[in-house]
């Protein structure tokens, strides 16, 4: 069958409707995780218009579980209905004006009261350790690698119909159409997501062609988590005005090119003041000591999409074996070279994979050198 281009008819003109009055309305766009743990869905919804709302302020919606491999255990729709509970609000870069995006928790068919936390929801507990450790004040920013691929979303955006790239090398940080791919989307994204609140800080051209990084952080606790899933749906949603497809695969393409990770950078209260290296290194010795249980939460695949990507090559430790060293990117953890310079800090986890869920990374970091779990 043929594969058929998709276009929006528009020839990239701006839509006619869209400066239209809302009549004191707003639209709210409501984002969630799906079953799999990889992939968002959002829908719309109107809402009268509140000065400043709050989570608390905006409704309870639900969805149909089924559609969004949430409960695709149930054979019937009787049982199919998810609780959509509103727990952040971004400006919406897209619709702009007072509308808004809504990240949203998941929650039980059988919990009107919202007690009881859908099985894929990863939020909920993370949000109850990040609270029990929150004395701490466990800072984190991440590194979310991503590929760029045509309309398809099978071939790598800008490499050649018949053939490959050259081989890595000039391609990190590069500039000129030789050297990089996607440029328009990567600062459309960088925008759209400084509008809605994001805490995005820097962005750059990648190891392997048509591959990108940004960074988010430094987030609080449960901010991180939150922060970073609507980046991800903002990315998506930018690339959609280009017939771009981004994918958040840890290794989108076998042999010698570079996967994309996740990188997790981590401190404490104590290891940002004085004599804070000491701090630093006793955490990454506790976390030597479960290597399986992060690496278990460091991909939604309970490790099967990294053990694609940590082989011990292309700037990766082994998924096998947990290594640590200062400024030593081969390492499972790695100590900034101006950490050890100035004894105090941070420490940056490689192992986490480009569609890990935040949630679940930054809940067993916590759990193991904060909660001791």
């Amino acid at each position: 069958m043929t594969e058929m281009e998709i276009t929006d008819g528009l020839d990239g003109k701006k839509n006619p409707f869209l400066d239209l009055d809302q009549d004191g309305e707003i639209m709210a766009m409501y984002i969630w995780i799906d079953g799999t743990g990889k992939q968002l869905r959002s829908k719309t919804r109107t809402l009268p218009y509140v000065k400043d709302p709050k989570p608390e302020d905006l409704p309870v919606w639900d969805t149909d579980g089924r559609k969004t491999d949430v409960t695709m255990e149930q054979d019937e729709g009787e049982y199919s209905d998810i609780f959509l509970k509103p727990i952040a609000i971004f400006k919406d870069p897209f619709r702009r004006g007072d509308n808004i995006l809504v990240l949203c928790e998941t929650y039980n068919w059988d919990s009107p009261d919202l007690s009881k936390p859908h099985k894929t929801n990863k939020r909920a507990l993370c949000a109850e350790n990040m609270l029990k450790c929150a004395h701490e004040k466990p800072w984190f920013g991440i590194e979310q690698e991503y590929t760029m691929f045509d309309y398809t979303g099978k071939h790598p955006y800008g490499w050649p119909k018949n053939g490959y790239p050259g081989p890595q090398g000039p391609y990190y940080c590069g500039v000129g159409t030789d050297k990089v791919a996607g440029r328009k989307v990567v600062e459309a994204h960088y925008r759209a997501c400084l509008y809605a609140g994001v805490k995005i800080c820097g962005s750059n051209a990648e190891v392997m062609p048509s591959q990108w990084e940004y960074q988010v952080g430094p987030c609080l606790g449960i901010d991180m988590g939150d922060h970073l899933w609507i980046s991800r749906w903002i990315l998506s949603r930018v690339a959609e005005e280009f017939n771009i497809v981004i994918s958040f695969d840890p290794k989108p393409i076998p042999g010698d090119w570079n996967g994309a990770g996740c990188h997790t950078n981590i401190s404490t209260e104590a290891m940002r003041q004085e004599g804070g290296y000491d701090k630093i290194v006793a955490a990454i010795k506790l976390m030597g000591e479960k290597p399986l249980e992060h690496i278990m939460e460091y991909d939604p695949t309970g490790g099967d999409d990294n053990r694609r990507r940590l082989t011990g090559l292309h700037e990766t430790a082994s998924i096998d074996e947990f290594s640590w060293g200062v400024a030593h990117r081969g390492c499972s953890i790695r100590i900034p070279r101006s950490v050890a310079d100035e004894k105090k800090g941070y420490f940056e986890d490689r192992r986490p994979s480009s569609n890990a869920d935040p949630y679940s990374v930054t809940n067993r970091i916590v759990m193991t050198i904060c909660l001791g779990q």
